[in-house]
């Protein structure tokens, strides 16, 4: 997939809403192994970004090719996170 294939789809997810969950288990060590002992799995909303909706809807809208650049940016590392 092309960077700005994954920027458009990253900022359609961002126009549209998406859910997100996050998981964070605890170990300990038994008899020299790791044992898992607590797990929480959270689940979250993220409502839809009306500056995505705009972006999408006005092409580049009115933002200078910095700030086009910067949200390239921002997005691909929110790609990078999941």
């Amino acid at each position: 997939m092309q960077p700005d294939d994954m920027v458009k789809k990253a900022l359609i997810k961002c126009a549209t809403g998406l859910s997100a969950s996050e998981t964070v288990e605890e170990f300990t060590v038994e008899n020299g192994e790791l044992k898992l002992i607590k797990k929480k799995v959270t689940k979250r909303e993220i409502p839809p970004d009306i500056k995505a909706v705009k972006l999408l809807m006005d092409g580049s809208g009115d933002l200078t090719d910095e700030e086009l650049e910067a949200e390239k940016q921002k997005l691909l590392d929110m790609l990078k996170e999941d």
